[in-house]
């Protein structure tokens, strides 16, 4: 950066496009601009935010470098957030600014909130008082300054009543500035009762947050256990020391009952961040992250990349979801980097589970993390019963797809007034929709998936790319009449067979594309909190976090499902994914059982929940991926290579595999067609890159796409590091 006042100065200017570099930009005289100072300036013909980076210029004349056109009202990023996007950029080998693009997404938050017209009483008596007026001035003589309609509100009045009062002197005209989007929360307001175990626990995480210093501790506590007591201690100990704090949720339909559950132990809620907030609430929510008036932000994964000017601490809920992966544009897991942040701003993280995850387990293990096990349930509650049910030996009905046994209990699980919990991770009404005569599947014409159907809005439906159609009643290949057949179960077609055995109980059916979105789903999860169904089927939107006190029985349907793939982590997903969901029940302290319906009662996850033995599952499934050099013992990194044709892609990928350097500590695998190898009109290619631990992979994969083919045409190539899907 140029210092000669007698000089043009020139800044680096980091712009939210996909550039290896910030652009150079002059200073015009007059502007004060600084290392994180956000601007505007122009790109080709229009302008954009930018934010003024650190490092130097190129070697231009800054007289011939085209001007920042505005300097926006607005704190600095800081140096600390600098440092977060440009180790982001490097680890993923992503371009910087599409990283500080993710910082930018308020624009209208960069100029200050504008201060509201208010009056205020003074000393001077109106020469005629009515009803009216004496309850308005009465408000009034609180000394506050009010807004004209939300005084005539308070007061019960119309706002022609408070003008004539302005009019006669009885108010004076101030201005106010803008409120807090979210009060102030109270350390003190009402901490919760700890058990012992619980009160460990906490006080450990106390003396971590008030130490101030970077330092990993895992949370592992089994469901029901009291995690998010327990941390809310480290986020009373951050507040104490004048510090922001970040909670991370991986869905947002757990916000509802974690704002609640926050509010009750800090009397105010914190600020939420995520996609369905409106536009309006979420400038609000930055601006005032920025300035340092929200102290507290529980919002999902792109919440890291708020403008925190004092951040003290970071939580990961739920932190084996792998909703915290990101896998568009910029590929970051949510976990991993909040994990970088608190390195970076010397602070504190806590990454609390029930079910850790294998990476957390072993950075634990190896003294990477500190470790505090909660291993009894609140007020002593019993964890359930698990069983498997073996679908061998104990069928379904022709055409259904639940065993007497489970229905067995469901029904007497529904004579004692108790909640039932069905969960199959299957969205819609059936995965497949074929035609009996011909044999015709109902195919995405953009992706190589079949259409789920959606009976409940007669709807086929494509779920990676968004496609839908009507579903036909006649078949479209051979044209017959009502002989389409629905193969599999949805969540909904075990709604219709539920409501066929229980026609009096009250079903509620729970899914991400639930009609009615975020906001019914909150309404419904209340209704089944507050005893308002009988049986709950849901997709693994269920399993997350959430309380349902009257729940007894937890059934699924199809405890095999995530074990039928080749990726890596299915049986770690599996066993999360069911400990989670069984652990819904018997929350209150109530007797309860959880029911696996599975052709495998012999695989070692199914035994691993059944016996409640986590640690040998744990043990096992470790030893398993030291074996395998699988991460966290080695790395893995994938590149997707997708065109408008197969033959692009194909021709791409082998010419990237052609390119790979040879080195000893990483391997190259494939090209291979993707499992989805066409996903909205798309045709894909993965190679996946293996290494040992210590290898530098990114060094490795930026050589590697510097020697393949330049990319032309309709060809994208996007790099995966620490890859979660392998689809």
């Amino acid at each position: 950066m140029t210092d000669d006042s007698s000089e043009t100065k020139a800044v680096p200017v980091l712009v939210p496009m996909p550039a290896e570099r910030a652009y150079s930009y002059a200073v015009p005289e007059g502007m004060h601009v600084v290392p994180g100072s956000i601007v505007r300036v122009p790109l080709g013909p229009r302008e954009v935010a930018g934010i003024v980076w650190d490092g130097e210029v190129e070697a231009l004349d800054p007289k011939r470098l085209r001007p920042i056109s505005h300097v926006f009202d607005c704190p600095p990023i800081g140096a600390e957030m600098r440092r977060f996007v440009d180790w982001i950029a490097a680890y993923t080998l992503s371009p910087p600014g599409m990283v500080a693009r993710m910082i930018l997404r308020a624009p209208e938050a960069f100029d200050p909130e504008p201060w509201t017209e208010g009056l205020r009483r003074v000393a001077i008596e109106p020469d005629r008082m009515t009803t009216a007026r004496t309850r308005v001035l009465e408000l009034a003589n609180d000394g506050l300054a009010w807004t004209r309609s939300g005084l005539a509100h308070a007061a019960g009045v119309s706002s022609t009543v408070i003008d004539g009062l302005k009019a006669q002197g009885a108010f004076e005209t101030v201005m106010i500035p803008p409120q807090p989007v979210v009060a102030a929360p109270d350390t003190g307001y009402a901490a919760a009762e700890l058990t012992p175990e619980q009160q460990a626990a906490a006080a450990m995480l106390r003396r971590s947050a008030a130490a101030g210093k970077f330092a990993v501790t895992l949370l592992d506590g089994v469901t029901g256990s009291g995690k998010t007591e327990v941390y809310f201690e480290a986020v009373s100990a951050a507040l104490d020391e004048g510090r922001q704090v970040l909670i991370l949720l991986p869905e947002i339909a757990l916000t509802q009952a974690f704002l609640e559950r926050f509010q009750d132990r800090f009397g105010a809620k914190p600020a939420e961040w995520h996609s369905d907030l409106a536009p309006r609430k979420r400038e609000r929510v930055w601006r005032q992250v920025a300035e340092g008036g929200v102290r507290v932000v529980a919002g999902a994964r792109s919440a890291l990349f708020l403008p925190f000017q004092k951040l003290g601490l970071i939580v990961v809920d739920e932190e084996h979801d792998p909703a915290y992966k990101q896998e568009d544009r910029v590929f970051y897991n949510a976990r991993d980097m909040a994990v970088v942040r608190g390195h970076i701003g010397g602070f504190p993280v806590v990454l609390a589970s029930a079910t850790p995850s294998v990476e957390s387990r072993v950075n634990a293990e190896q003294g990477r993390y500190a470790r505090t096990v909660l291993h009894a349930r609140f007020a002593e509650a019993a964890l359930p019963t698990i069983r498997p049910v073996d679908m061998r030996r104990a069928p379904p009905a022709r055409g259904g797809f639940l065993s007497p046994v489970l229905l067995s209990h469901m029904r007497d699980t529904l004579e004692r007034n108790e909640q039932s919990l069905l969960f199959l991770n299957r969205r819609g009404y059936a995965p497949l929709t074929l035609c009996r005569v011909c044999g015709h599947r109902f195919q995405c014409p953009s992706c190589s998936a079949w259409l789920v159907e959606h009976r409940f809005r007669g709807q086929l439906v494509c779920h990676h790319c968004g496609h839908n159609e009507k579903r036909p009643e006649a078949c479209p290949e051979c044209g017959t009449l009502d002989h389409l057949a629905a193969c599999g179960p949805g969540v909904e077609r075990i709604a219709e067979e539920v409501v066929g055995h229980f026609p009096d109980a009250r079903t509620i059916v729970l899914s991400s594309d639930i009609l009615g979105g975020v906001k019914r789903l909150r309404l419904e999860l209340a209704a089944i909190a507050n005893g308002e169904a009988d049986i709950v089927i849901g997709t693994q939107l269920v399993a997350k976090g959430h309380n349902f006190p009257n729940m007894t029985l937890v059934g699924v349907v199809d405890a095999d499902l995530g074990l039928a793939n080749g990726d890596p982590r299915a049986a770690e997903r599996t066993f999360q994914l069911l400990s989670q969901v069984t652990g819904r029940a018997g929350r209150t302290g109530k007797k309860s059982l959880g029911l696996l319906q599975t052709f495998q009662p012999e695989h070692p996850v199914m035994r691993a929940i059944v016996s409640g033995d986590a640690e040998a599952f744990y043990e096992r499934e470790i030893l398993e991926r030291e074996k395998a050099v699988l991460p966290p013992f080695g790395r893995l990194a994938g590149i997707i290579v997708s065109a408008a044709t197969r033959a692009e892609a194909e021709s791409h990928a082998r010419g990237l595999r052609r390119a790979a350097p040879v080195a000893r500590d990483i391997h190259v695998l494939g090209p291979a067609e993707a499992p989805l190898a066409l996903v909205a009109g798309r045709h894909r290619f993965r190679l996946l890159v293996q290494g040992e631990r210590r290898c530098d992979m990114q060094s490795y994969l930026r050589t590697l796409l510097a020697n393949g083919p330049k990319v032309r045409g309709s060809v994208r190539v996007q790099v995966d590091i620490d890859p979660q899907s392998f689809l």
